[in-house]
């Protein structure tokens, strides 16, 4: 018991170094790229923010130039959130 508790007062702190999915990025997989408009079809994991279990969706990109160098199939981790009512990935980066 005495565990737990140390466990949940250093979690409080921050003093337990978290996933990239606590940190609001979740890992996914390019399944498609549209240009025009600018989307990406995603086989993602759970997005906790959005209350969104894991499944593939079509995501719209806040800014076009996320689309550059990404290839179908390429792993990736970003943030997703409701942007005017739609789902829009608002930030991208390599999960390595």
């Amino acid at each position: 018991m005495k565990t737990l508790k140390t466990a949940a007062f250093a979690a409080a702190l921050g003093l337990i170094a978290l996933p990239a999915s606590a940190e609001g990025f979740v890992r996914g997989v390019v399944e498609e790229i549209t240009t025009d408009p600018q989307r990406l079809t995603i086989a993602h994991d759970a997005i906790p923010n959005l209350e969104m279990e894991a499944m593939t969706m079509v995501f719209r990109v806040a800014d076009p130039e996320m689309l550059d160098g990404l290839s179908v199939g390429q792993a990736i981790e970003f943030e997703a959130e409701r942007v005017n009512g739609r789902l829009t990935v608002t930030a991208l980066r390599d999960p390595s």
